[in-house]
């Protein structure tokens, strides 16, 4: 593979834990006030893993039959709309982001590492609107010139996961065909989108989901822990 297109929470760093205290922080109270069935981790990856913001909070009032009115991006936070939950989800990320450190798993920043000392080209691919504050905080911000989140895939028109279009706008980026490059995800959202952009491999990385779910999505390879997938890194240069 030529090109490595990684997601960001819960591959490179491990944010998604954040990510799902923040999902619980606003779901737990909101689903108990209305008196329907409570919050639990399972719906975090049956409705919300890997897809962008509002999707999720779609999906899971969805689950609860719950209807709200979508609103618009610039809601409130203190909105009972799609875009209010979701800014208000937000909120609680950055609140627990700022309030305490962001490291990368060491097997995830070894691979990385040794892949780019080949010359492969790499880039992020997130759902997340706070991936350059994440890479930043995390000091992986210096080793990725493509970066496609939630923010980019916005402006650009993007459909997020599970369509392959953010993976498939990343490769462009970097000038390489899909089946030049591997997709790296822990969500079953986003191991379904590298298998629908035919991409050369499709990585799961098993952070909970549980391998099943991520071969059943279309993973080809499935690991723990990213050091794991030292053996592939070409002993000569990508280029």
């Amino acid at each position: 593979m030529r090109g490595w297109l990684f997601d960001l929470d819960g591959v490179l760093t491990p944010t998604a834990d954040v990510h799902m205290r923040a999902w619980s922080r606003l779901f737990a109270p909101y689903l108990a006030s209305l008196a329907v069935a409570p919050y639990e981790d399972a719906d975090y990856y049956a409705h919300i893993d890997g897809r962008p913001r509002y999707d999720g909070v779609r999906s899971l009032l969805t689950s609860r039959s719950i209807l709200r009115p979508e609103g618009e991006p610039d809601d409130s936070e203190s909105a009972d709309t799609i875009c209010g939950l979701g800014n208000r989800k937000d909120m609680v990320f950055r609140d627990i982001l700022r309030s305490q450190k962001v490291a990368a798993y060491e097997g995830s920043r070894t691979f990385l590492d040794a892949v780019l000392s080949r010359g492969c080209s790499v880039a992020v691919v997130s759902s997340s609107q706070n991936a350059q504050l994440v890479l930043s905080a995390a000091g992986l911000d210096d080793r990725f010139d493509v970066v496609v989140d939630g923010a980019y895939a916005s402006a650009a028109g993007l459909a997020g996961k599970p369509s392959p279009d953010t993976f498939l706008h990343a490769a462009n980026r970097l000038s390489l065909a899909p089946s030049a490059c591997a997709v790296v995800e822990d969500a079953v959202s986003g191991v379904s989108a590298g298998a629908a952009g035919q991409f050369g491999h499709v990585v799961g990385v098993d952070r909970g989901v549980g391998p099943r779910a991520l071969r059943e999505a279309g993973a080809h390879t499935v690991v723990s822990d990213l050091a794991e997938l030292l053996p592939l890194v070409p002993p000569i240069a990508c280029r």
